[in-house]
């Protein structure tokens, strides 16, 4: 049974929406050593394999100053992932939980985000360590960590 059709115990479904709200624009592909869902990590690790994203020409230009980081947040659109469950049942434990409680890849809007390690920056292309998603998966953002203009979260409580 394929892993996008199949509903384990515990799960539900909804209807998804005719409409959309957004308009996104992928900015280039990423490249990683996974050919299939399966074979992807949990979740990325800084010592994984180098990846690359590769960045479309009119967009390569916004590279310019990245090479200054050491580790970049990149979101992408995981284009293979199921969009309808609202529960959701993990293989690892069979517990039932509500997706926004998840960090599965089945969610309404199946955009994913990883924290990277910076290899090395070229023209139009990134070398990264850190994702954990399909070879071919869609980029739509790529900005630095922190910068000196971002301000730190105040603690919690």
């Amino acid at each position: 049974m394929n892993y996008r059709d199949s509903t384990r115990p515990g799960e539900r479904e909804v209807p998804l929406p005719e409409r959309g709200d957004a308009r996104l624009v992928f900015i280039g592909r990423i490249r990683t050593p996974f050919a299939a869902r399966e074979q992807c990590p949990r979740q990325g690790r800084l010592d994984g394999p180098v990846c690359r994203i590769e960045i479309d020409e009119p967009w390569r230009d916004g590279l310019k100053g990245l090479e200054a980081f050491e580790r970049a947040e990149v979101l992408y659109w995981m284009h293979l992932a199921r969009r309808d469950l609202v529960l959701q049942s993990p293989r690892s434990n069979g517990e039932t939980m509500g997706t926004f409680a998840l960090r599965s890849p089945v969610r309404p809007n199946p955009i994913a985000t990883s924290h990277v390690a910076i290899v090395t920056v070229g023209e139009g292309w990134v070398d990264v360590r850190g994702l954990d998603c399909v070879d071919g998966t869609p980029l739509l953002d790529l900005k630095p960590d922190r910068c000196t203009f971002t301000p730190l979260a105040p603690p919690k409580d």
